[in-house]
C-alpha cells in the first residue's frame, strides 16, 4: 500500500467538536476501504493568506495514511461533497516522519518563546518604566 498525507481546512466556524468529527469521519472512510490512519494531527485555528469562500481562517486537520489509491480517491471524493470543508490537498509520500510533524514542533517553540517573554516581565521587550518620583529627581 501507498503513503499519503491528506491535509483539509474546515470552516472557521465549526467548534473543535465539529473538526474532531471530520476527522473521524475521515477515518472510518479510510478504515472501510482498506486502508489505516496512522497518525491524525489537529493544527487548530490558523489564518489563511487570503479569504477563501468568505473565511479569513480556518481549522487545519492532516492525517498520515497508509491506503491504496482507491481508497484516497473515495476520500477525496466525499470530501469535496462536504460543504464544511473550504478546501483538501492529499500528496503521496515516501514515508511518514516520526514525531510530531513540522507544524507541530513549531506551535510548541512559539509556546515556549512565549512563555519565556512572559517570565521575564515585558512581554514587548520594553523598558521597564520608573516611578514618577525617579524621573524627577
Amino acid at each position: 500500500m501507498a503513503l499519503y498525507e491528506h491535509v483539509f481546512l474546515a470552516r472557521q466556524d465549526l467548534a473543535q467538536a465539529q473538526v474532531d468529527a471530520l476527522a473521524e469521519a475521515a477515518t472510518k472512510i479510510v478504515a472501510d476501504h482498506g486502508g489505516t490512519v496512522v497518525k491524525t494531527e489537529t493544527w487548530g485555528l490558523r489564518s489563511l493568506a487570503y479569504r477563501i469562500a468568505k473565511n479569513r481562517k480556518a481549522h487545519y486537520v492532516m492525517l498520515e495514511i497508509d491506503a491504496p489509491g482507491d481508497t484516497v480517491a473515495e476520500l477525496e471524493r466525499q470530501t469535496s461533497i462536504n460543504e464544511d470543508v473550504i478546501r483538501y490537498m492529499t500528496v503521496r509520500v515516501d514515508g511518514h516522519e516520526a514525531g510530531p510533524s513540522v507544524m507541530m514542533r513549531k506551535q510548541e517553540r512559539d509556546r515556549e518563546r512565549r512563555a519565556d517573554r512572559g517570565e521575564r516581565g515585558g512581554d514587548r521587550g520594553e523598558r521597564p518604566r520608573r516611578d514618577r518620583e525617579e524621573e524627577n529627581a
